[in-house]
């Protein structure tokens, strides 16, 4: 009961913070991050660690540029999402832009179906949401359930709100089943981090041997969809373009892997290039590859 009340009344205060204005929020965010990083140090061990062996070539005082402005960008994510449960269209619309969307419309319009690949980077959830607001075709954002449930509730309710379908990783297949005469969008994260348990591929990411979640290629191979990857660009705080990128349009003709190389192989070249904007203080390592 305790917590289920505490849950409610943090959902309550998430509330009302969305209603006010982003510039307002980023000022909350900028204390957040001081408190984050100079005081309380939240997960500081893993992205240090994280930054370390993924740059190794990097000076210490490179690392701590990038480190500082992870937390910048990590505290102002906070807040846009939080502002998600108020954002307008025409805001959201203003503020996340995409290039060449016709890419996929034009897929959609001749009632065809395609996989989008992404990654956690910039700002994906207003990037899902935006989404929406660009197309007919039903959009399938695929995502791991949280294990609050109150919470769990509510940011599938933001998450929703123009349009978009929320569905747990392992309904996926089912999901796609039960489209298959209907244009759809099915959104795919490229970087979660698999269970022990899981089927993975092995690949060197960022310097480091990374277990990768094969569904995406398993699927694509399976239903013959064209794959696109949407490459985030951060233009400046609060405002985003997405390019939409053709990845494999005919997964059929490919050779094992190299479905799933192309789309890591784009995300790294990503990082490389601004690394500040991905989720560093994610365990993302936390397997190794069995002897």
């Amino acid at each position: 009961m305790i917590k289920q009340a505490a849950s409610k009344l943090g959902i309550l205060i998430l509330n009302l913070l969305s209603l006010l204005p982003l510039q307002v929020l980023y000022v909350i965010a900028d204390f957040l991050y001081y408190v984050l990083y100079h005081v309380i140090g939240y997960r500081r061990k893993v992205v240090r660690e994280n930054l370390k062996n993924s740059f190794p070539d990097k000076s210490q005082a490179e690392i701590t540029t990038i480190e500082k402005g992870y937390y910048r960008h990590l505290t102002s994510l906070i807040v846009e999402i939080v502002k998600m449960a108020s954002i307008s269209k025409a805001e959201l619309q203003n503020r996340f832009q995409f290039k060449n969307l016709e890419l996929i419309t034009g897929y959609l319009s001749r009632g065809k179906s395609i996989f989008a690949c992404s990654a956690h980077y910039g700002n994906w959830e207003w990037g899902t949401l935006a989404l929406g607001l660009h197309m007919q075709a039903e959009i399938y954002g695929i995502y791991k359930p949280v294990s609050n449930e109150l919470f769990g509730r509510w940011f599938t309710k933001i998450r929703t709100r123009f349009g978009n379908h929320f569905i747990p990783m392992k309904q996926t297949l089912r999901a796609i089943m039960e489209s298959k005469d209907r244009p759809t969008v099915f959104l795919f994260a490229n970087d979660q981090t698999p269970l022990k348990t899981e089927s993975t591929y092995w690949i060197e990411f960022l310097h480091q041997p990374t277990a990768i979640l094969p569904g995406l290629e398993k699927l694509a191979l399976r239903t013959s969809r064209p794959i696109f990857y949407f490459k985030t660009t951060v233009i400046k705080r609060g405002y985003y373009e997405v390019e939409c990128v053709p990845l494999c349009m005919e997964p059929a003709v490919t050779s094992p892997n190299d479905i799933t190389i192309a789309h890591v192989r784009m995300l790294e070249s990503i990082i490389n290039e601004k690394p500040e904007y991905w989720l560093w203080s994610h365990r993302r390592w936390k397997h190794k590859p069995e002897v």
